[in-house]
């Protein structure tokens, strides 16, 4: 796999989103994710993506637990701000002294002395971006984080961010199905030299077709809760439809559809022709994490690469990427 730069960081073009493997599409087999973490390294993978509220904790204790004695073999980001209270309703907590202590719980975790990303999960309203990035700042100095990011925030917090701290990476849903970075934020990152690791790119499941109705789906599925709108029946039907001719692209490209979908996004460019962004699939199925990985060496001519900006985008999918309460409390929404 080749490389590509986060920051100070040398990642592999592609990463592991490892969220999977603890919660959000239905239980995984504990002894299957330590093999696929294991074998994700052999193969190239060198960058990994966890953050603190994956099961709460577990996916940091897996991951510490499992690679410890290969920690100088991959580039480790994780995520902080986001958990859930007593009762289990979802919080965000920006303040500096919250995203301390998470950090130190988060480094006991995963077994290692230093945090190469660190991201603020989600922007708390209630507190000013800039004491929460002065937060991650004070860390970096201190030793315990080597860079930092930011997940789901919009242009102008990013702006604000950035000149409290330098920030490494941008982090939001970006896939042929959502293109909310397209209304602005690619062209930030590019300005202030901001690495944009796009997550869920292959749309849920969608692209590569194992995706499923809600009324196949767990009530614990991400896609049955707040990425509901486009996996409701009636707007899925209409999705679907989309995959006949997109798969009919992949044949003739002699690729894999979820190969496919990840080499669109390492063939974006910016203005000046260069290739950035480093998408994290995550998986908790180790063909799955191996077929990932061929995208990389990948290569679309300009005009595939028009030719899916057509056929799959937010005019041509029925349904929001979250339902309305999510949207409307996502900051990444206002670009």
């Amino acid at each position: 796999m080749h490389n590509r730069q986060i920051g100070p960081l040398t990642v592999s073009a592609i990463g592991l989103g490892c969220m999977n493997m603890s919660m959000g599409y239905g239980p995984a087999v504990e002894k299957t994710s330590r093999r696929l973490l294991l074998e994700s390294l052999d193969i190239g993978y060198r960058f990994l993506d966890t953050a603190t509220m994956y099961g709460g904790g577990h996916n940091e204790s897996l991951i510490g637990s499992t690679l410890k004695d290969r920690r100088s073999e991959y580039v480790l980001a994780s995520k902080c701000c986001l958990g859930k209270d007593a009762d289990g309703k979802p919080t965000i907590d920006g303040r500096p002294e919250t995203l301390l202590r998470q950090c130190e719980e988060s480094l006991q975790r995963l077994q290692t002395d230093v945090i190469d990303l660190y991201y603020l999960h989600r922007l708390d309203p209630n507190v000013p971006i800039e004491e929460s990035v002065g937060a991650l700042g004070e860390m970096v100095k201190a030793g315990k984080v080597r860079a930092i990011g930011l997940s789901e925030v919009a242009s102008d917090t990013l702006r604000r961010a950035h000149a409290e701290h330098p920030i490494a990476a941008m982090q939001s849903e970006y896939s042929l199905w959502s293109r909310t970075p397209e209304r602005g934020m690619l062209a930030t990152c590019e300005e202030l030299g901001v690495t944009f690791v796009p997550f869920s790119p292959l749309a849920r499941g969608f692209l590569p077709g194992s995706a499923q109705d809600v009324t196949q789906l767990g009530e614990e599925d991400i896609r049955a809760t707040i990425a509901r709108p486009r996996f409701e029946p009636e707007n899925f039907q209409k999705n679907a439809q989309l995959l006949t001719p997109f798969n009919a692209i992949a044949e003739r490209e002699g690729c894999t559809p979820a190969q496919l979908s990840l080499a669109w996004l390492l063939a974006q460019k910016d203005s000046q022709g260069n290739k950035t962004l480093v998408p994290i699939p995550g998986t908790k199925h180790i063909e799955w994490m191996q077929d990932n990985s061929g995208a990389s060496e990948l290569v679309l001519a300009d005009e595939v690469v028009a030719e899916l900006d057509l056929l799959i985008n937010e005019t041509t999918v029925s349904g929001n990427r979250y339902s309305d309460g999510v949207m409307a409390k996502t900051d990444s929404e206002r670009d």
